[in-house]
């Protein structure tokens, strides 16, 4: 496995939790891709601008979050990465809390990743 590539989506990993965390919507603009699918945990399929829209108007909101049980794998020019997130937040009024398991797919465009598809499940 390239060790470059590795290290390079592991720190894109920690800049996406950062900007979860602050709701960074800049970074996250950067980091998702504009044709971005992602199944919820709740069974939803969400879309860049519906992400981006849930962190702006505050609807979503991150207090904790971190990282675990994270496996990359490689190929070519994509990225797969599962990973166990610890959160706590709010989505509107509902309370966010526990582990879940994230699976997202990260794809190389002009010397840029972006997350192009991804899903979580409660564990």
């Amino acid at each position: 496995m390239n060790t470059t590539i590795k290290n390079a989506i592991e720190q894109l990993e920690n800049q996406l939790l950062d900007a979860m965390l602050h709701a960074d919507i800049e970074t996250l603009d950067k980091l998702i891709h504009p044709d971005l699918l992602f199944n919820s945990a709740m069974g939803q399929t969400v879309t860049k601008e519906i992400d981006l829209q849930s962190y702006s108007s505050g609807l979503m909101k991150v207090h904790n979050i971190s990282a675990t049980n994270q496996q990359i794998n490689i190929i070519g020019d994509t990225a797969v990465v599962a990973v166990t997130i610890d959160m706590n937040g709010e989505y509107g009024v509902q309370p966010i809390s526990g582990k879940v398991r994230f699976l997202r797919v990260w794809k190389q465009f002009n010397n840029n990743w972006q997350i192009i598809a991804g899903s979580s499940v409660m564990i």
